[in-house]
């Protein structure tokens, strides 16, 4: 029978040690408390309490334990926690002590007891500790609506156990998830006094003499009060929200905030502007939304639309979502509504995948409608920005030109000069197949907008829609000759002639033109191959302006005339063989590309490049065997016993060694090193 070892074991809680903790004093008084500890291991104890002291802390169990999916942002320090001590978990019932004084003592008292709860470590010691948590409680239930600060210190203590889930059991046990929720309700109706308050106050300072500087400082005193009340009670609700997120893992308790009409209360709370409260009322809400009950709940709010523009960009949709919801905005005779609902939509139809669930609906028929009931005034911007992310799918810009449509658009469009409608139109023209065609009428009206001066918004995009017709049955070289272009785009490569936006339309525009092979000529010998090297040196880290003008000379090598130009009469070629390493994929891609084709009708060039191919992939192997070489020499130079070098008689003895034999030359052991990694053998 063994014997038991708990009489010989003896626990010691070093409560004292931190970094100024004097080692040699502790070390005396364990060994002086600790029976079991022999006085001769002294300096044993006192170098265990030294790397006890320096050594890095580790995470903590609970925070290794403990690590939720996704969260909010953390909790920032709010005013009120600064104190002059340090807190001290040894000093617990003096801060205890703090809690049955008044109410700035409980002040002090709490934030330091909130200090200790800020580390993991300390939590498990204050679980114990029934006295100070009943104490927390019960200040909290009594004293709450006396201060806003203290009761933001008690919440946020109880916060910090609600990060782990073992301790939702004593929060719940104290009740402080109902509590919390009482808080919230009250600082909300509290809120609502404020704000007529405050309104009636501003009403009567508008309605007398302004010139009045007794009035205007009383009005500036009591903005200024409810600015500073408005900060301190946003820190209580968003510590109140967070303990109640922390705790709703647990769907029955989930359930009980539910019948407390949890919802409704975090609706409110959008109305706020604070960033970090709305933030976690918004993933309050998501997290929410995943059972129906909760969902049909905020359906029935007052504030659902309103509500809708955070939320429904989280929820799962499909079609059916959609639909019910577009229709929802027109069933609502409210303007404002609709305008808060035209934004959900919007939101929806920043999703690609969403964006095709739109064709599917009477949507984009009655959005058209509502442009054009538009008459001379500017399209809302909601509506314009929601058509516009719809427009970059190809069914939906099917739906959007049955009919008339693109005619109506574009001559909207022209106009006005509206940069946002033709943004629309641009997007439509991206599509490949008929709809191209239907541009065909209309290039000549683009092409006019280019040279004329006004708005270079409208200019960029007009660009850009002429920029995306890659039409074989359209004459540009026509177009060019008829509307004088060329001189434009030369002009316009120029660094510092214009805005990069569009410069870098203008170098599209050249590179959907140079597809045409007597426009490519044009272009040749008006000059431009030199202004686009220009623009290169210019724009050299910028990846967009480098790789467009990269394909503009990809676009001219197919054809002779060109070709001859880049190659003989420019540098370009030098150009793309020091781009041909670029970092970026699709630099490299459309290099490689225009070098293949110049090496393949410039047998000078295609020395050259090959020449760079071969010393670039060469230089990278000779570095790939010499990093490999080094990584391998090592094991098998010494062996796998890292400390053979630190052996003395490796250097010092030569028993047991052998001299070696005669006329054996270096290249014997040559023939036993490694080749990748495997000893050749005969």
């Amino acid at each position: 029978m063994q014997p038991d070892e708990s009489q010989y074991l003896q626990r010691i809680r070093l409560r004292s040690l931190n970094a100024s903790t004097d080692i040699s004093a502790l070390a005396g008084k364990v060994v002086e408390e600790c029976k079991v500890i022999h006085p001769s291991k002294l300096a044993e104890v006192e170098h265990l309490l030294l790397y006890l002291q320096n050594r890095k802390k580790p995470s903590s169990k609970l925070e290794k334990k403990e690590k939720k999916p996704s969260k909010p942002r953390e909790l920032l320090p709010f005013e009120g926690m600064e104190i002059d001590e340090e807190a001290n978990i040894n000093k617990i019932d003096d801060y205890i002590e703090l809690l049955y004084e008044s109410i700035p003592e409980k002040i002090r008292g709490s934030t330091l007891i909130l200090h200790l709860a800020h580390i993991p470590d300390n939590l498990e010691e204050l679980l114990h500790n029934e006295i100070v948590l009943g104490a927390l409680a019960r200040v909290l239930r009594e004293d709450w609506k006396h201060s806003v600060e203290l009761a933001t210190t008690i919440v946020d203590i109880f916060f910090c156990f609600s990060s782990f889930s073992q301790f939702h059991g004593l929060i719940t046990h104290y009740k402080i998830g109902a509590l919390c929720m009482n808080i919230i309700e009250h600082e909300l109706k509290k809120y609502d006094l404020w704000q007529d308050e405050l309104e009636k106050k501003s009403k009567a300072y508008i309605l007398s003499d302004p010139e009045n500087q007794r009035l205007r400082k009383e009005h500036e005193k009591t903005l200024k009060k409810y600015q500073s009340l408005l900060v301190k009670q946003e820190q209580l609700l968003r510590v109140a929200f967070y303990l109640l997120l922390n705790l709703s893992e647990d769907t029955r308790t989930e359930l009980k905030m539910r019948n407390k009409n949890i919802v409704h209360l975090l609706v409110k709370s959008l109305e706020r502007d604070n960033e970090e409260l709305l933030v976690l009322v918004v993933s309050f809400l998501k997290k929410l939304s995943i059972f129906l009950e909760n969902k049909n709940d905020m359906v029935r709010s007052s504030c659902m639309i309103k509500k809708c523009i955070y939320i429904i960009k989280f929820i799962k949709r499909d079609s059916k979502d959609i639909c019910n919801i577009f229709f929802l905005i027109f069933s609502v005779g409210d303007d404002t509504h609709k305008h808060i609902a035209m934004r959900i939509l919007y939101h929806i139809s920043v999703d690609d995948k969403s964006k095709s669930m739109f064709a599917y609906t009477d949507c984009i028929p009655q959005l058209m409608q509502m442009v054009f009931e538009h008459g001379e005034e500017r399209i809302d911007t909601e509506l314009i920005s929601f058509c516009i992310n719809l427009a970059a799918n190809k069914t939906n810009a099917q739906i959007i030109c049955e009919g008339n449509g693109l005619k109506m658009l574009m001559k909207r469009a022209l106009k006005l000069k509206d940069p946002l409608l033709m943004k629309m139109i641009r997007n439509i023209s991206q599509h490949d197949g008929p709809l191209k065609q239907l541009f065909i009428d209309y290039v000549g009206y683009l092409a006019a907008q280019i040279k004329q001066e006004g708005d270079e918004e409208f200019v960029i995009e007009c660009l850009g829609t002429m920029a995306n017709l890659t039409i074989p049955d359209l004459d540009w070289e026509l177009l060019l000759k008829e509307y004088n272009l060329v001189p434009y785009l030369k002009d316009h490569l120029k660094p510092g002639s214009a805005e990069d936006d569009l410069i870098l339309e203008v170098v599209i525009m050249i590179g959907t033109v140079s597809m045409d092979d007597s426009c490519a000529v044009m272009l040749a010998k008006s000059g431009i191959i030199p202004a686009l090297i220009e623009l290169l040196n210019a724009q050299q880290e910028d990846d967009e302006f480098v790789c467009q003008i990269i394909y503009v000379f990809y676009q001219m090598v197919f054809h002779q005339a060109t070709r001859d130009v880049i190659i003989k009469d420019t540098q370009a070629p030098a150009y793309l063989i020091d781009l041909m390493h670029d970092k970026n994929v699709e630099i490299r891609q459309v290099c490689d590309n225009t070098l293949d084709i110049i090496a393949e009708y410039d047998e000078e060039w295609g020395k050259k490049i090959q020449s760079e191919k071969f010393r670039w992939h060469n230089s990278q192997w000779l570095e790939m065997v010499e990093s490999r070489q080094m990584e391998d020499a090592e094991p098998y130079l010494y062996g796998d016993n890292p400390d053979a070098l630190e052996q003395p008689d490796l250097f010092y003895s030569t028993d047991g060694m052998m001299a070696p034999e005669p006329g054996l030359s270096p290249d014997f052991y040559s023939q036993f090193h490694s080749q990748n990694g495997d000893f050749n053998t005969w």
